[in-house]
């Protein structure tokens, strides 16, 4: 059998766990090869090298854009990094080697950024490629750190290791990312050792200008399409459940424990992905299945995610939503019976590069939810322009999602469960397929509304 596995940066902070629970050791019980590894960098290191991922604040990354003293920060980086690989030496990590490695590799980005710099002085080359390639550069480093002390570690434990390192520092062949990972793998056998890859792939189309913070999730789908793996596992340090622990309560996040890709595209689509949705994809085509796993609970199965599952019952799977999205609505009474009418205001989004969550509409109305990050002046301004009526409001959507909730009673439940809350739905939506209902609703109404659909729906009919 050959797994390609995915551990998340909390995870691989608590390596203890990893390595007892998940990787084991050659005398351990269910020892063995057959799997690979890709790995992000342990938590808060690709914050510091880019820009935190939740408060925006500038890392190294920002400071280099800004012309500020990033050749500090990057010192404090490497104080960072050290400091990590010294909470790992009772594991088996060999101190002086490790260090010799960061050394090395964060001297070198220095001595590349400064080279930048001085391309960008010279005004021949325009500062966006650069700093996209500055970008690329540093998110590198994350993994690259990470992957190779998990190597270190593994075979100072007795166990056969090989590190893949996919982020071409040094080379200077132009590669797209898939033809990286191909020439990468050509000679590596998976069955006579553990292997390690970073989780960031270097290629000519730029992973990070691609796909942002997920391109860790997209290196492990192209890999386990390349081998074609029997199955694809990410390790988190959370069950998929059917609600967010940290507003429900972990007693009451029940592990969702089977669902189909279907149900993880409307997850993705709400900014609650179980994985990224470019690296779904693939493995949705290639018909592997993706299990995620809690990195705590190694006993656990976890959660399967297939093609064509569609739950024996009818039951809510998971209830998910964001408190961060905004409605747009034009009012304008010429819409009515207008053909096409929406065209317009679907060229303006585009236009804008604007796409939207949720679109209801009645006769003189159209309400389109969109992320409040995307919204725009003068997209507003635009449609202002236009239309008769444009009202912008901050809201909060939250989405009843399963594969198989097509009965007459969900619904009903559903606004039943809100209702008795004191929770007004402000428009609500459901298509054909009837995977996923949509309401929208108060934003200060946000964690109420999980809690009590969660409460209603998924911990009463377990309980029952």
């Amino acid at each position: 059998m050959l797994t390609v596995e995915k551990i998340g940066g909390t995870s691989m902070l608590q390596f203890q766990n990893v390595l007892k629970d998940i990787i084991g050791y050659p005398a351990s019980e269910g020892f063995r090869y057959g799997r690979v590894f890709v790995v992000s960098a342990y938590a808060g290191v690709t914050n510091m090298l880019l820009e935190d991922k939740k408060t925006k604040a500038p890392g190294i990354y920002q400071q280099f854009i800004k012309g500020e003293d990033y050749e500090s920060a990057m010192d404090e980086l490497l104080i960072k990094t050290l400091e990590i690989n010294e909470t790992m030496i009772d594991l088996g990590l060999d101190s002086k080697v490790c260090k010799d490695f960061l050394v090395e590799r964060i001297e070198q980005t220095k001595a590349y950024l400064k080279s930048m710099e001085d391309i960008i002085a010279s005004g021949y080359v325009g500062r966006e490629s650069i700093f996209s390639a500055a970008r690329e550069l540093l998110a590198s480093i994350g993994e690259a750190h990470s992957a190779f002390n998990t190597v270190n570690i593994l075979r100072n434990n007795g166990i056969n290791s090989e590190l893949v390192d996919l982020t071409g520092f040094r080379d200077s062949k132009q590669l797209s990312i898939s033809e990286r990972i191909e020439k990468s793998f050509k000679n590596v056998n998976p069955h006579e050792a553990i292997i390690v890859a970073t989780g960031y792939t270097k290629g000519i189309e730029g992973i990070m200008r691609q796909y942002e913070r997920g391109y860790s999730e997209i290196t492990f789908s192209k890999i386990a399409t390349q081998l074609q793996a029997d199955e694809a596992i990410i390790h988190k340090e959370y069950h998929l459940s059917s609600a967010d622990p940290k507003i429900v309560g972990v007693d009451k996040a029940i592990p969702v424990g089977r669902t189909n890709y279907d149900v993880a595209d409307q997850l993705a689509d709400i900014g609650m992905e179980a994985i990224h949705p470019n690296a779904s994809k693939p493995l949705e085509l290639a018909g592997i299945n993706l299990r995620i796993k809690n990195t705590f609970e190694p006993n656990h199965p976890g959660t399967v995610i297939s093609n064509d599952y569609i739950g024996p019952q009818a039951k809510i799977e998971i209830i998910a939503g964001s408190d961060k999205i905004v409605i747009l609505e034009i009012h304008d009474t010429s819409m009515v019976g207008e053909t096409g009418f929406d065209l317009d205001i679907m060229k303006k989004f585009k236009k804008y590069n604007i796409s939207y969550i949720m679109k209801t509409t009645n006769a003189n109305s159209i309400s389109l939810v969109i992320w409040q990050s995307d919204l725009s002046d003068l997209l507003v301004s635009d449609l202002e322009a236009e239309y008769r009526t444009v009202t912008v409001q901050e809201a909060a959507i939250v989405c009843v999602i399963g594969s198989n909730i097509a009965m007459p009673s969900i619904l009903a439940r559903a606004a039943n469960a809100l209702a008795k809350n004191d929770i007004n739905i402000k428009c609500i939506s459901q298509s054909l397929r009837q995977v996923n209902m949509q309401f929208v609703i108060d934003r200060d109404m946000y964690a109420k509304a999980i809690v009590c659909l969660n409460e209603d729906l998924c911990f009463a009919d377990t309980n029952h």
